[in-house]
């Protein structure tokens, strides 16, 4: 009989995890869409796309290309949350390496010059996911997958019993 501990992540804390995950994958992979494949101006699926007015057409497609690849990556990161759900013990480091990530982009939102937009209306609740969220994700798949001791090893008296 194996004394080693087993992560068994199966309890409703960790199927409400799951959700969490899958919830904010799908959220993150459609706002990533929306950019990955219509660049600055974007595919028009969160509100207008008129907002851009071009001067200098090659640095508008420099920067064109680096917000699709941009959005491709973070089009990676939402469906890496979805699939990282279906295994929770096995993508926990990873995981909390995407939080961090994520938690870190929302630092970088610090920079821009007018902190009325990073927590106006528009983007606060995405703020308060980053800044908050994330690190509250990341203690709960710490808690989730933490190892525990199944119920039919004994705890005492293993060592004495192999004893000679």
């Amino acid at each position: 009989m194996s004394t080693t501990p087993t992560i068994l992540p199966t309890t409703s804390s960790a199927r409400a995890l799951r959700v969490v995950l899958v919830v904010l994958g799908a959220i993150s992979a459609f706002v990533a869409v929306n950019v990955a494949f219509g660049g600055l101006e974007t595919l028009g699926l969160q509100g207008p796309t008129d907002y851009i007015q071009v001067t200098d057409h090659a640095a508008y497609a420099l920067r064109d290309s680096h917000a699709r690849y941009y959005g491709g990556v973070y089009l990676a990161v939402g469906l890496f949350l979805i699939y990282a759900s279906t295994d929770l013990r096995r993508f926990r480091t990873t995981l909390q390496v995407v939080f961090a990530m994520i938690f870190t982009g929302g630092i970088a939102r610090f920079s821009q010059s007018d902190l009325g937009v990073t927590f106006g209306a528009d983007l606060m609740i995405s703020t308060l996911i980053e800044l908050a969220g994330m690190p509250v994700l990341t203690l709960w798949v710490r808690r989730v997958t933490r190892p525990t001791i199944p119920a039919s090893v004994p705890t005492t008296g293993v060592l004495a019993a192999q004893t000679p």
